[in-house]
């Protein structure tokens, strides 16, 4: 027995036998007492019997009644007509395959989206009422500071704002990394010190052991938890096997002893989106939190609760008036504008930009597109599948079957349909999510593998019941409605549809292609984007160049050079590897945001203007002396760094075009800038400029080149002020080979292991995937809409074919009449594709409306492309044009090729 026979056997007998049977056995027993007492009385086994039937009735109708009072009824007519449902779609195979694999394109990708907006702005953050939560900043005229506020500042917002009951502060380094050390050796953290009160203010406390002291009116860690540490779940299960006998052990984190006294419960994590497992250190103010003095005292990120009963609104009118009497005590003017004003956002606002969000709004509106799509699509197999069965439906109707029952059973073969197009979609949402697992953690800080969770689940369900409804109501309501006498009198199938019927079809297939037009244009546009950024110039050659991410644990040389002693030698090492043309050393390749440090000076100019336009900031960078060599980038004037420039040489740095523009504040000649003393290495060598190099490409290729500054990696001792950002956090190592990165790869990673086994785990990567992973949201969106686009195009086409060859099949007969009269063959192929041509021009020019209105919300997402690109939309219009156009020819030439003698035959 096959799979749906056997189901169909299950649902329509198997369930409700056994109550049938008690019927069946107690109206037996009944008429068996009758006629045993009848015979009792003198009556012969014939009289009996036959009185004791008499007597009893119709026993079919006796079933009917005693069935119609069963309170599962309905649940056995349901499973009826679900059995044959089955019997149906199992005989017409084809059909059933071909719906449930459109739904499932339309379903997967709206899953699969949903599954991203639900992790990304729609997660319940893990905390206590985390709408309570908010995050403060100083503010200025260049908006709000990003590196946070000294602690003074803190306590005047704790100790004067009603409104907050809870005011916490952290220090988080997203760049460096943290080594937590145990006997099989160093694991990867990050370990942000947090103040006492934090994890309070967040509402969760440790699962296992205890918090941070708290610190009497500062809110930071007493001094008695200088050396503790709390160990989040992760660290616990997968470094200590989930051992409570971890409390109290010593470890060491960076080469410094802590005590573990606590862990966080499962899911909890702070900050959210970290690559890396946590750990949280204590933060205990020091001698340099005691002033407000800049580039001295550290600076804090700050979240807050809100007190019950209040809102954010009122938060931010206390801080501003407490943060005008903060402001006054700042010495410096140029500082004290930069904290003249406040920042007041909830927590869960400042996860998310509001670029990413209008993205993925962006994203999950194509796939709706998609899912309409693919039901106009099914709706329009399920009108011709409807009108096919007229017959079978009007005899069910003759039959005695109401308008209801043929409409639940229409609906219920939709929901089926739709049920397993759901199941084979969720697949398909899983395969998607895996296939952008890359793009989704460079974009969203999504580092763990999305799955659907119970609120995708349920969107799927309602999807699927919605699916049902588009796809089963229209033909299910036209089906019933259609008159019983005429559909019985047809004499043969060829007859076909109405006018209204088809009309209906065509208007289906219309706003398909409508629909589809709009998607294509929106990928087209954001290719073209791609395009365009691709071919920005750069400033720096990125073929045949791989970037190494060298993370180690710096402390183990403390009072060591790490260029002499570590870094110089892997470079030596690797120039003489076979295929490779050069090596160098640099703080930060360029377009990645692994560490990001910036440089700050007055500006040359005899003009009287004010501290804050004489003060430009530039991107700082250490690169080794092979840096040109690796990247090719020409110079302006003066030279690049060469093997003379040593740590006992003179010290020099190199600028580019734009910061001699941003220094001079003219377009004074580049070379003007030569020998100018920019910066100082330490007390007694004061560096000045020896080049000048051509403009780069430093954030993104969309984002135009900034002031930068470069410092010799050989010159920098751990006697330079900048040492410890420069070489002590990491190091990257660009390479350029002659051949095929790939085949370079495992050489590499032999020296890093060779070198220290704490390189053994080194990051590589290309500089092409750099500069494509900064792309950003529009790389991701065209990827997306690359397969919605297809998707739409293929269901469009598929369509277009399916509504022209049943029309063709339904006028078999029509067509072999004009044969026979005279038709030439060719009329009628044009009189197919004429139909095809009207349908195409309206829906393209539906389309190009649509399209018009809704790629307005692509701006932000366009480089060097508008939103109404002319080129881009006849280019995706001729596309669908041909593509109808070639999905009508078969159907066109089945028409033309109708023998009139075999379809007059036929009838």
């Amino acid at each position: 027995m096959s799979f749906w026979r056997s189901w169909g056997w299950w649902f329509g007998h198997g369930l409700f036998e056994r109550r049938k049977d008690e019927l069946d056995e107690e109206i037996r027993a009944h008429i068996a007492m009758d006629i045993q007492a009848r015979m009792e009385r003198g009556q012969s086994l014939k009289e009996a019997e036959a009185a004791a039937r008499l007597e009893f009735g119709n026993e079919g109708l006796v079933r009917d009644v005693t069935h119609g009072q069963w309170r599962w009824n309905w649940l056995e007519r349901l499973t009826r007509d679900l059995a044959y449902a089955i019997r149906v779609l199992h005989r017409s195979r084809g059909f059933s395959i071909s719906v449930i694999l459109t739904l499932a394109v339309g379903v997967g990708s709206a899953c699969a989206m949903f599954t991203v907006v639900d992790r990304v702005l729609l997660r319940s953050l893990p905390y206590k009422e985390p709408e309570k939560l908010i995050e403060i900043q100083e503010a200025g005229a260049k908006g709000a500071l990003q590196y946070g506020a000294p602690y003074l500042d803190i306590h005047q917002w704790s100790e004067r704002s009603p409104a907050l009951t809870q005011v916490a502060f952290f220090n988080y380094n997203r760049v460096r990394t943290y080594f937590l050390e145990e006997s099989n050796g160093a694991a990867h953290v990050n370990a942000p010190a947090v103040s006492g009160n934090l994890f309070a203010t967040l509402g969760v406390a440790p699962s296992l052991g205890r918090g941070f002291v708290v610190k009497k009116g500062s809110g930071a860690v007493d001094p008695q938890d200088a050396h503790a540490i709390i160990l989040s779940d992760t660290v616990w299960r997968t470094t200590y096997n989930a051992q409570d006998s971890v409390l109290g052990k010593t470890v060491r984190v960076n080469g410094e002893s802590y005590s573990v006294i606590g862990v966080m419960p499962r899911g909890f994590s702070f900050p959210l989106g970290t690559e890396l497992p946590l750990v949280w250190t204590p933060l205990v103010l020091g001698k340099t939190d005691a002033a407000r003095e800049h580039n001295v005292n550290p600076n804090y990120q700050v979240i807050a609760r809100l007190r019950p009963g209040t809102d954010i609104n009122q938060a931010n009118a206390e801080l501003k008036v407490i943060q005008a009497d903060v402001a006054k005590a700042y010495t410096d003017p140029y500082y004290r504008e930069d904290v003249s004003g406040i920042s007041v956002q909830h927590y869960g606002d400042t996860l998310v930009t509001d670029k990413t969000q209008k993205a993925l709004m962006a994203l999950l509106g194509a796939s709706a597109l998609l899912w309409l799509i693919a039901c106009v699509n099914v709706t329009s197999l399920m009108l011709a599948r409807a009108t096919a069965r007229q017959r079978e439906i009007a005899v069910r109707g003759a039959l005695g079957a109401s308008r209801w029952q043929i409409v639940q059973q229409l609906l219920l073969e939709g929901l089926l349909l739709s049920g397993c197009g759901s199941l084979c979609g969720l697949g398909l949402t899983v395969a998607m999510l895996k296939l952008f697992e890359h793009g989704l953690a460079t974009q969203f800080s999504i580092h763990e593998p999305l799955m659907p969770n119970l609120p995708v689940l349920a969107g799927l369900l309602g999807l699927t019941i919605a699916s049902a409804l588009l796809i089963s109501v229209w033909p299910a309501i036209g089906a019933a409605r259609a008159q019983i006498e005429p559909a019985l009198r047809q004499g043969a199938p060829q007859q076909g549809a109405g006018r209204a019927q088809h009309r209906t079809r065509a208007l289906l297939v219309i706003t398909e292609i409508a629909l589809s037009l709009t998607l294509l244009v929106g990928c087209g546009l954001l290719l073209r984007t791609i395009y365009a950024l691709r071919h920005v110039p750069l400033g720096f050659r990125t073929e045949h160049v791989i970037v190494a991410q060298m993370t180690i644990p710096s402390y183990k040389f403390a009072g060591r050079n790490m260029t002499t002693e570590l870094y110089q030698p892997i470079v030596d090492k690797v120039n003489h590897l076979p295929g490779v043309e050069a090596a160098s050393l640099l703080s930060q390749a360029p377009m990645d945001h692994t560490v990001n440090m910036e440089f700050s000076l007055g500006r040359a100019s005899n003009a009287a203007d004010d501290v804050r336009r004489s003060t430009i900031r530039a991107e700082f960078r250490a690169v080794g002396p092979e840096m040109q060599r690796v990247y090719g980038f020409p110079m302006v004037r003066g030279r690049f760094f060469n093997e003379q420039d040593t740590a006992t040489s003179q010290a020099v740095v190199l600028v580019n075009r734009a910061f001699v523009k941003a220094y001079y504040g003219d377009e004074r000649d580049p070379g003007a800038i030569l020998g100018e003393h920019l910066l100082s290495l330490d007390k007694q060598r004061h560096a000045q400029v020896v080049g000048v190099f051509e403009d780069e490409r430093q954030v993104s290729a969309a984002a135009p080149p900034r002031p930068e500054v470069e410092v010799c990696i050989p010159q920098i001792t751990p006697e330079t002020g900048f040492y410890t950002g420069a070489e002590g956090v990491a190091m990257d190592l660009a390479v350029r080979t002659e051949q095929s990165p790939s085949t370079i790869l495992p050489e590499l990673r032999e020296v890093m292991r060779k070198a220290s086994p704490d390189l053994a785990d080194s990051k590589f990567t290309t500089m092409d995937q750099i500069v494509e992973d900064t792309f950003g949201s529009q790389r991701l969106a065209a990827d997306l809409l690359e397969i919605f686009g297809g998707s739409a195009l293929f269901l469009c086409v598929a369509g277009i074919y399916g509504l022209l060859a049943y029309l063709v099949a339904r006028r078999t007969r029509e067509m072999g009449l004009r044969i026979a009269l005279g038709a030439q063959r060719s009329d009628v192929m044009g009189l197919v594709l004429r139909q095809a041509a009207w349908m195409l021009s309206a829906g393209l020019a539906l389309g190009l409306g649509l399209a018009y209105v809704t790629t307005q919300g692509l701006k932000t997402f366009l480089f060097e492309v508008k939103s109404n690109d002319p080129w881009t939309m006849a280019a995706v219009t001729v596309l669908l044009l041909i593509g109808g156009l070639a999905a009508s020819w078969l159907p066109a030439r089945r028409a033309a090729g109708v023998d009139p003698m075999q379809a007059l035959r036929a009838e």
